[in-house]
C-alpha cells in the first residue's frame, strides 16, 4: 500500500515571533513526503493540550523544543511506521495511546500535531488530490470569509489597549479574493488616519497596527472611520468583530480596563460594555467576550445578545469537546474558535467541528500569534466549510501566506467556489 508511513523526522523551526516549533516530515513508502510546522499561542486557555518546552534556559531561554523533535524521531517514529497514513483516526489515536495523557504532556502537542498534519499532507500529494479536498471530500468548495486582524492589543502588543483583537469582516464581498480586498483596502487606510493622528503604525504579533490609543472603544471608532475613507460602508459591506481576551485581564474576579476605560467591571458591567458597542458599532461577533471559566456571564451573554451575533468561546472551549458539550448544553456560546494545536491532532479538531455542526453551531477556523509560513489552516478550513477563518491582518508574510493559498484554492475551484460566512 503505497500511503503506508516509512519514515518520521522532525526539525526545530522558528515561528514568526523567532521562538521555536515542531516541523515533522512523513515519508510514505511510495517516496511521498509530507511536511508540517505547527503554531505556537500566547494568549493560550489553561486547558490548552500541552506545548512541550525543554525549560533549557541556555538555549532560546527554555522555549527550545529538542524534547518534542526527540519524540517525534524515536518513540513517535517507532510507533507510527507500518501505519496507513490514509487512516488518519487509526494514526492519530496510536500517537494519542502512545502519550498516555489527558493533556498530551508526556510527548507534547507540538510533536504529535506535527506529525498528525504532516501525515495528512503526504497522503493528499500522494493520491493526486489538493489537501483541502482530500480532508473534505471533493465537493469542498467553500471559501471562509475572514476576520482580519486590523488592530492588535492585550498579550498580542505592546500597547495601552486591553483589547486583544479588532477585526473586520468583509461580509458584503461577493467573492473570497474581492472579500480579501476589502480587508486589505479598509487595513491601508487605517494606517494612513493612524499616521495623521499622531499614532504609531508599528503592528502587533497579528500584522495588525498596535498604537497607545486613549482606550479600546477608540478602536471601533477608527475602524468605523476607516471602512468609510476606504469606500465601503460599514455593517453592510465590512463589519467588526472582536476578541478581547478576557482572561489576560481578568483579575480576582474583576475586569481590569485601562486608559479611559479604566476600572475593575464586575461581569455584568462588561456585559453593558459589549452590549452598548454593538448597538452603536458594526460588530457582528465577539469572541471570549468573558474569562474562560466565567461560564454564568457567557451564558448571560449569549441569552442576553445570541440573537443579534455570533459569540464565540476560545479559551472556553479549547477545541475540546469535553467542553464544547458542555458549551452546547448550558447554552454558553453559539460559535466556537477552532485551533489544531489546542487539542494536538487532526482527527480530534475535526471531531470538535462536527459537534458544532451537530449543535447547529458556526465554528472559526483560527491561526496562533505564533504562526509559520505552513499553509495547511487554509486548505483544512476550506475543506471543514465552516465559511470563517482568522489568520491575521493583511501584513507579515506568515499571515499572508493563508490568504495566498486560499486565493489559490478560489481559483482552482473557479465557479464552484462559494463564500459566505454562515
Amino acid at each position: 500500500m503505497k500511503t503506508v508511513i516509512a519514515d518520521v523526522r522532525a526539525l526545530e523551526v522558528l515561528d514568526s515571533r523567532g521562538w521555536p516549533t515542531v516541523k515533522a516530515f512523513v515519508t510514505l513508502t511510495d517516496g511521498t513526503i509530507g511536511s508540517a510546522a505547527v503554531p505556537s499561542g500566547a494568549s493560550t486557555g489553561e486547558n490548552e493540550a500541552v506545548e512541550l518546552r525543554d525549560g533549557d534556559k541556555s538555549r532560546y531561554s527554555g522555549k527550545g523544543v529538542l524534547k518534542a523533535v526527540g519524540n517525534v524521531d524515536n518513540a513517535i517514529a517507532n510507533r507510527v511506521k507500518g501505519l496507513d497514513a490514509a487512516n488518519q483516526r487509526v494514526l492519530d489515536e496510536a500517537m494519542i495511546e502512545l502519550d498516555g495523557t489527558p493533556n498530551k504532556g508526556n510527548l507534547g502537542a507540538n510533536a504529535l500535531l506535527s506529525v498528525s498534519m504532516a501525515a495528512s499532507v503526504a497522503t493528499a500529494r500522494s493520491l493526486g488530490l489538493p489537501l483541502y479536498k482530500y480532508l473534505g471530500g471533493t465537493e469542498a468548495n467553500r471559501l471562509p470569509v475572514p476576520m482580519m486582524n486590523i488592530m492588535n492589543g492585550g498579550k498580542h502588543a505592546d500597547n495601552s489597549v486591553d483589547f486583544q483583537e479588532f477585526m473586520v469582516m468583509p461580509i458584503g464581498a461577493p467573492s473570497f479574493h474581492e472579500g480579501l480586498r476589502y480587508g486589505a483596502e479598509v487595513f491601508h487606510t487605517l494606517k494612513g488616519l493612524l499616521h495623521k493622528a499622531g499614532y504609531s503604525t508599528a503592528v502587533g504579533d497579528e500584522g495588525g497596527f498596535a498604537p497607545d490609543l486613549k482606550g479600546n472603544e477608540e478602536a471601533c471608532e477608527l475602524i468605523v472611520e476607516a471602512i468609510q475613507a476606504a469606500g465601503f460602508t460599514p455593517g453592510k459591506d465590512v463589519s467588526i468583530a472582536l476578541d478581547p481576551a478576557a482572561s489576560s485581564f481578568y483579575r480576582d474576579g474583576k475586569y481590569e480596563l485601562t486608559g479611559v476605560d479604566s476600572g475593575a467591571q464586575c461581569s455584568d458591567m462588561m456585559l453593558a460594555i459589549y452590549k452598548d458597542w454593538t448597538e452603536r458599532f458594526p460588530i457582528v461577533s465577539i469572541e471570549d467576550g468573558f474569562d474562560e471559566n466565567d461560564w454564568c456571564a457567557f451564558k448571560k451573554q449569549t441569552a442576553a445578545m445570541g440573537d443579534k451575533i455570533q459569540i464565540v468561546g476560545d479559551d472556553l472551549y479549547v477545541t475540546n469537546t469535553k467542553f464544547i458539550a458542555r458549551g452546547i448544553a448550558e447554552k454558553a456560546t453559539n460559535a466556537v474558535l477552532i485551533k489544531l494545536n489546542q487539542i494536538g491532532t487532526v482527527t480530534e479538531t475535526v471531531d470538535s467541528i462536527n459537534m458544532c455542526r451537530s449543535a447547529g453551531w458556526n465554528y472559526v477556523i483560527s491561526h496562533r500569534s505564533g504562526e509559520t509560513e505552513d499553509t495547511f489552516m487554509a486548505d483544512f478550513a476550506v475543506a471543514m466549510g465552516g465559511g470563517q477563518i482568522k489568520t491575521g491582518s493583511a501584513s507579515r508574510s506568515e499571515r499572508i501566506a493563508k490568504y495566498n493559498r486560499l486565493l489559490e484554492i478560489e481559483h482552482e475551484l473557479g465557479s464552484a467556489a462559494l463564500f459566505t460566512w454562515k
